[in-house]
């Protein structure tokens, strides 16, 4: 009998589109150099913090391919020292001029600035070798933590039109992981949590579209080996086909309506539970994928701004920043509070509240696995995922809440840290369900991505789409050197180009000129691209000035080096 109420594992999803070479500030390299600051090193020092201290810091953490390649390339590791140096700068400079004001706590504040970016650029460089990959792939070479992959730049796999694209994002997904942490991944991050199952499917935006039975996306899985992967809690609790936001728009409102119609949830033989983990059902045998599912109440602990503790009001203000250096003096004070209203920072104030809320956080932990115990009569496990840039980037003293939670649970005797991993090998599912289409954006569906002001980037990802397997049906076999250079560029460009943030960050207005422009971009590359592959395909003459278009592309969009053209392939 065991003694446990159950396990418990936070699944942190690490991702960002690809930036190198794709601008700077406000939008571009700043985006990596902020999260790896305030995130990456973090969390990373918090781990090896609790291993040096006798803990075992248990954690499922994905590092999506495309942040991966980024981390590790050399415009990366030798700039971000750099920019770590202009934070101290900016500490020194913000001192002088707090010094000037008489603002003697503003002044104490710039030291811990001071301080927080020299450890950042100490540790980066001696402790990891300026390799933050390397850190993580050495805490799970030691069994500490479990590295999940996902879609090779984050596709959103719901809406891609062929299947061979979600084969090429998932299989080319899984070659990078292989490539950099030197195994092969039991699990995988769905980009968006979003899913399909099988059904005659046909594409919600463009003229003259046919119906054709696409693949769930759990047989692609399934064919490519990965053992599990996560769903927000209403795909597993929905039943019904829940089509929230579809209404908005035309062509989402065609797509539910053609799930609906197909989709039949099956009757509940027995009540689901999200600490339960099951397998997805699937029309073809094969072997079956397992979902753990996403725990609302935590989750609405630490992702809700109004309820959550990063709402907290003696936590570090986000968004008031001091200018030139953007270095943040004020603490949230009120969720409802101005920016003018803010008080200033105060750090002697927070191992108090991080202290009750990291308790209180591990309290809901182990009522809900008291609760799932006495009802279904066997231990569950509690699965928390979040953003890991939430911890740091967002919500500044979420590495020290991270210590806490991880210490705290491990010195419980009720309570087990697990890996999503670990505790598949472990316990198994014995139960198949059928899922319904969604995701765990906005609505609980595809809104988010297909809407008035994102649709012609679908236009744009359908067309290549289907040049890509045509290109891939005559040329992926080639032994042509030039070709087949031609092709690897026409594969990165395209997998660029199906970055499920662009559609993200156009319909939340965070950063939607960058966004539009990057779809142009990879669209009119790869569109030039495929001209340059058909004429050169067809011993036509290609001139001097594409093949120095090809190698600038080469430089500029230079991620994925062995990428597989023959994935695309019918």
């Amino acid at each position: 009998m065991e003694k446990v109420l159950g396990r418990f594992t936070f699944v942190l999803h690490s991702h960002l589109p690809y930036v190198i070479n794709h601008g700077m500030w406000p939008h571009g390299m700043d985006w990596i150099n902020e999260c790896a600051a305030e995130s990456y090193v973090p969390i990373l020092n918090t781990l090896n913090k609790l291993i040096d201290e006798g803990f075992h810091p248990h954690l499922t953490i994905g590092i999506t391919p495309v942040l991966t390649e980024q981390l590790r390339d050399p415009y990366f590791t030798e700039g971000f020292p750099n920019y770590l140096q202009d934070k101290i700068n900016a500490s020194l400079h913000d001192r002088e001029t707090f010094t000037q004001w008489n603002s003697p706590h503003r002044v104490k504040l710039t030291h811990m600035w001071e301080d927080f970016y020299a450890n950042i650029r100490t540790t980066f460089i001696e402790n990891y070798k300026k390799d933050i990959v390397f850190g993580f792939k050495t805490l799970q070479d030691r069994g500490f933590i479990e590295i999940i992959t996902c879609a090779a730049t984050h596709g959103y796999l719901p809406l891609l039109k062929t299947d061979n694209s979600i084969r090429a994002q998932i299989a080319t997904g899984i070659q990078v992981y292989e490539h950099h942490y030197g195994r092969k991944p039991l699990g995988i991050w769905l980009p968006e949590c979003g899913y399909r199952p099988s059904y005659k499917w046909k594409p919600p935006v463009g003229s003259g579209q046919k119906f054709c039975t696409r693949d769930g996306i759990e047989q692609i899985l399934s064919k490519n080996g990965m053992r599990y992967f996560i769903i927000d809690t209403h795909l597993l609790l929905g039943g019904e086909a829940i089509g929230v936001y579809a209404a908005r728009f035309k062509a989402l409102q065609m797509l539910w309506d053609t799930f609906k119609q197909q989709y039949k949830p099956e009757p509940l033989q027995k009540e689901r539970s999200p600490y339960n983990i099951y397998y997805a059902s699937s029309p073809s045998p094969q072997e079956p994928v397992a979902i753990f599912t996403r725990d609302p109440r935590t989750s609405i602990q630490l992702w809700s701004g109004e309820h959550g503790y990063p709402g907290d009001g003696w936590y570090l203000e986000f968004h008031k920043k001091h200018y030139p250096g953007g270095l943040r003096y004020w603490r949230i004070t009120s969720v409802k509070s101005s920016l003018g209203d803010k008080w200033e920072y105060e750090p002697d104030k927070l191992t108090a509240r991080l202290d009750e809320n990291a308790d209180h956080y591990k309290g809901i932990i182990k009522g809900l696995l008291y609760d799932h115990l006495q009802k279904f009569k066997s231990p569950g496990i509690v699965v928390a995922p979040y953003d890991t840039e939430l911890f740091g980037h967002w919500f500044f003293e979420g590495p020290d809440f991270l210590y806490r939670v991880l210490k705290w649970i491990e010195l419980d005797p009720e309570i087990e840290l697990t890996t999503c991993g670990s505790y598949i090998q472990k316990f198994p599912p014995v139960e198949v369900v059928r899922i319904p289409e969604g995701s765990w954006g906005e609505g609980k569906g595809h809104w988010i991505w297909l809407n008035e002001w994102t649709v012609w980037t679908w236009e744009k990802v359908y067309e290549c789409e289907e040049i890509m397997v045509d290109l891939a049906n005559k040329y992926s076999d080639t032994s042509d050197q030039n070709l087949q250079k031609i092709m690897k560029q026409l594969a990165r460009e395209l997998l660029l180009l199906e970055s499920s943030d662009w559609q993200f960050l156009i319909s939340t207005w965070s950063a939607r000129d960058y966004a539009e422009n990057r779809v142009a971009e990879h669209y009119n590359r790869f569109k030039k691209l495929a001209n340059m592959a058909t004429t050169y395909g067809n011993k036509k003459y290609v001139a001097e000035g594409d093949w120095t278009y090809l190698d600038q592309l080469g430089h500029e969009d230079s991620l994925f080096k062995e990428v597989n053209v023959s994935l695309w392939r019918d």
